[in-house]
């Protein structure tokens, strides 16, 4: 027998043998982390869990059952898939605040592509403007299409948004 008991043994009122599966991964420091997850799976499935685990994947198996353990304290409905759907809906909505900033970065640089060009002096001709500038220039046209298609992402983001 250990001189302290795990934070199982301890919760569960038991002695703590020298070979508790729970001791590795519940330590008498922090009874919070079973308390979840005994109130969410129950002390003897967690036990026989982790048995039929090989050892090297047992903390891993832990790490997950307090994580849903804490998920489904915080919300007993959804749980896990919960925060992972509130996480995915602001992905989305920022995914499609990127769409509609990056069309009117395009829409900018179309409009002052086009107040550059309809200018008509012969500084802009093709023959005087240096070759980094003539990259520039051609820059916006061949962003058109790119612009349709930021344009019906972001639209396409704002009405699933909008269900």
């Amino acid at each position: 027998m250990t001189s302290t008991r795990c934070a199982a043994c301890k919760q569960l009122r038991r002695k703590c043998p020298s070979n508790c599966i729970f001791l590795p991964y519940f330590p008498p420091n922090n009874p919070q982390r079973f308390s979840y997850v005994h109130r969410i799976y129950g002390a003897s499935n967690v036990g026989k869990m982790l048995q039929e685990l090989p050892e090297q994947q047992r903390g891993d198996a832990v790490s997950s059952m307090v994580y849903e353990a804490n998920a489904r304290v915080r919300d007993p409905v959804y749980g896990c898939v919960g925060a992972i759907s509130s996480l995915q809906q602001q992905i989305d909505h920022l995914q499609s605040q990127l769409a509609i900033a990056q069309a009117e970065v395009v829409h900018m640089r179309m409009r002052q592509f086009s107040s550059m060009s309809s200018g008509g002096t012969a500084g802009n001709s093709p023959e005087n403007v240096s070759p980094s500038s003539r990259h520039t220039q051609t820059q916006p046209t061949m962003s058109l299409f790119t612009m349709d298609m930021v344009v019906d992402q972001a639209n396409m983001g704002e009405s699933l948004w909008s269900c």
